[in-house]
């Protein structure tokens, strides 16, 4: 199986750690409201919005705002009227980029989107252009310092992991998707400590990039991730050392 890209990893947890509290609330907000509207604000049934609650809690989003999220994505408050939507092109390079977002107004997205893509030298493409480069898989990253590899394996694949993967300094634990949720909890429950776990677009093979270019691609997705609209990003890409050393 294709790992996933190496400036995921590093890329996720720098998000963690940067200061952007008010864009990571958002985000995590709109999650919230997303995965009640989509299966109801019962989390005892609805695998997407424990992890969206997991996630909230993560980054400490206040229980009170929590609460009204899930509220108005269930309709039992007003301001819930957001839509789900995935865009589609190429970055600098090349690369196939996955966008998605969550938005009020598709014509103000779409608008930004494209604009962030042109400037860096990529292009948005129609729906389908490279969406079938990648499979929807649960990600669970752990630090490979602290966790031994036959531990891991073991306590991933009985709960329903379909493979481990070696990413230097991390580990991976690919799922598919409606198996994330139990595996997730699987590993927290055996007090493992989980750098990041979401359900991702992974993609089925990688590219390498030069120095420039993958300067270019970063650039680009941190303008796509400072956008309030854009929930994650998505790519192909392997960098350079020079500059997964960088981030690291």
């Amino acid at each position: 199986m294709s790992g996933h890209s190496k400036w995921k990893n590093i890329y996720i947890r720098k998000g963690a750690q940067d200061a952007k509290k008010g864009k990571i609330f958002t985000k995590v907000t709109k999650e919230l409201m997303l995965a009640a509207k989509a299966g109801g604000g019962d989390p005892g049934i609805n695998a997407r919005l424990r992890s969206a609650i997991a996630a909230a809690k993560a980054v400490n989003l206040p229980k009170d705002k929590m609460d009204q999220a899930i509220k108005k994505g269930t309709g039992e408050l007003a301001g819930g009227n957001i839509d789900e939507i995935t865009y589609e092109g190429y970055g600098p390079g090349g690369v196939a980029v996955l966008v998605e977002a969550a938005t009020d107004n598709r014509n103000r997205t779409v608008a930004e989107v494209r604009s962030i893509m042109s400037k860096s030298g990529g292009s948005l493409g129609e729906s389908g252009c490279v969406a079938w480069m990648f499979d929807k898989k649960g990600v669970i990253s752990l630090d490979r310092a602290k966790h031994g590899e036959e531990q891991l394996l073991e306590l991933a694949l009985e709960a329903g992991a379909e493979d481990v993967v070696d990413q230097d300094d991390a580990w991976e634990v690919h799922t598919a998707p409606e198996n994330f949720e139990a595996v997730r909890q699987t590993l927290e429950d055996a007090g493992l400590e989980i750098l990041s776990a979401e359900v991702s677009m992974v993609p089925k093979n990688t590219v390498d990039v030069d120095v420039e270019t993958g300067r270019k691609l970063l650039k680009m997705l941190d303008a796509l991730d400072d956008n309030d609209d854009v929930q994650r990003c998505h790519s192909n890409f392997e960098l350079p050392d020079e500059l997964l050393a960088e981030m690291g």
